[in-house]
């Protein structure tokens, strides 16, 4: 499962509720306010989940053995 696929798949997913925010968003004089704050909190759930899925992916530090005798 280290492939980018998940990545991938998230990103469109996270793209098609967006538009699906988008269009579904009521019209009146928040709907700028309302559009933004839903694509704003796509936009930064997926970062997180990127940054911590790559990060156990491909950590930076290796695993070490323990020295016990």
């Amino acid at each position: 499962m280290s492939s980018s696929l998940p990545v991938v798949y998230i990103l469109v997913l996270a793209i098609l509720a967006g538009s699906v925010g988008w269009f579904a968003t009521p019209k009146g004089p928040n709907q700028t306010l309302i559009r933004t704050s839903i694509l704003l909190t796509l936009a930064c759930c997926y970062l997180m989940w990127t940054v911590t899925y790559l990060a156990q992916v491909h950590p930076l530090e290796r695993p070490r053995r323990s020295l016990v005798e």
